[in-house]
């Protein structure tokens, strides 16, 4: 597609072995997580004006008050998901611009994801149909009650900050299941959820700044 040559000169391989560098001495260590940062092209996410920062380790505005995640936290959150094995079949609350989709559909043989901003819904879809991620799931609906249709899932990610986990989601996470997601309000921390029957285990790991989680849709 023509877009795939935006800002070709910063989207060279030297570009993003830089991120990747980046992102080791950061402490990403899961391979695989690495190699599909390397090969998502993040400047095909972004506004043609930003693709010169599409490969630096920062969020970046898309719109409508949300950003796009540094790949920093892309790669942390992924990397928490699938750390013991890769889950089959994800939900992702926040599609966004969709390159934490295009990401996690690298990996998992399902992914459903939840956006309640149309336009943004719209843009993600047709980044992921051109990079051959039809199969990817969209739903345009709130977030927070997850896609209750389609659970249990085995991995939920929610790239989007609120001060408790919902009960909706816990409901919806399968048996040996992984939650990842920002947790806390001044003060975020990437918390992990696991599922083992009727016991809920929860870790609090990395200091993280997303946007906060809103209801409803527009």
């Amino acid at each position: 597609m023509n877009t795939e040559l935006r800002g070709i000169g910063m989207t060279s391989a030297r570009t993003r072995e830089r991120l990747i560098s980046r992102l080791r001495e950061a402490g990403i260590e899961d391979e695989r997580v690495l190699e599909v940062i390397r090969n998502t092209p993040r400047h095909l996410f972004i506004d043609e004006a930003l693709a010169h920062q599409a490969y630096d380790d920062t969020a970046l505005p898309i719109g409508y008050g949300q950003t796009i995640s540094q790949p920093w936290v892309v790669a942390r959150m992924t990397e928490l998901l699938i750390a013991d094995r890769v889950p089959p079949k994800v939900l992702e609350i926040g599609t966004g611009c969709g390159y934490q989709t295009a990401v996690l559909a690298a990996l998992c043989e399902q992914v459903h994801s939840v956006e309640r901003i149309r336009p943004l819904q719209d843009q993600a879809r047709r980044r992921l149909i051109s990079l051959g991620m039809a199969r990817v799931q969209l739903k345009h609906a709130d977030g927070g009650f997850g896609w209750k249709a389609a659970a249990p899932f085995d991995g939920i990610l929610v790239a989007c900050a609120r001060p408790d986990i919902p009960d909706e989601l816990l409901g919806q996470l399968a048996d040996g299941g992984r939650l990842v997601m920002p947790v806390g309000d001044r003060v975020q921390k990437l918390t992990v959820v696991e599922r083992h029957g009727d016991e809920i285990t929860t870790r609090a790991l990395d200091t993280v700044r997303f946007v906060p989680f809103q209801r409803g849709v527009q």
